[in-house]
């Protein structure tokens, strides 16, 4: 089963999850506005994204981007954690592994 993190009102996350629906895939939905991404979460993201999971092009970022381009590591997860529209989203995984960033057509074609 996916996982699929995001903001329900997000445009995106909604095709994401139109797509995954149309699919006929099951996964489980996760609204970073009821249920905050852990430091776990976001370092596992950090990693597989090698870099911030944020959308530096979402007004949110534009809002928060002087703090958290000078805060120190510990201090972008607290940011994230507490902002987390600033976080690109959708992210979709599997189990443990993150499998896509974003929506993208062709790559969520390709899901089982």
């Amino acid at each position: 089963m996916y996982k699929i993190f995001g903001i329900n009102n997000c445009n995106t996350v909604k095709k994401a999850i139109n797509h995954l629906d149309n699919s006929g895939l099951k996964y489980e939905f996760i609204n970073f506005k009821k249920t905050p991404p852990t430091k776990d979460q976001l370092k596992t993201w950090k990693d597989a994204f090698e870099d911030w999971p944020v959308n530096k092009k979402g007004p949110t970022y534009r809002k928060i981007k002087e703090d958290f381009e000078a805060a120190t590591a510990a201090k972008k997860y607290q940011i994230l954690m507490e902002t987390t529209s600033a976080i690109k989203r959708p992210i979709l995984m599997k189990g443990a592994k993150v499998i896509h960033f974003g929506y993208d057509e062709e790559a969520y074609g390709k899901l089982k």
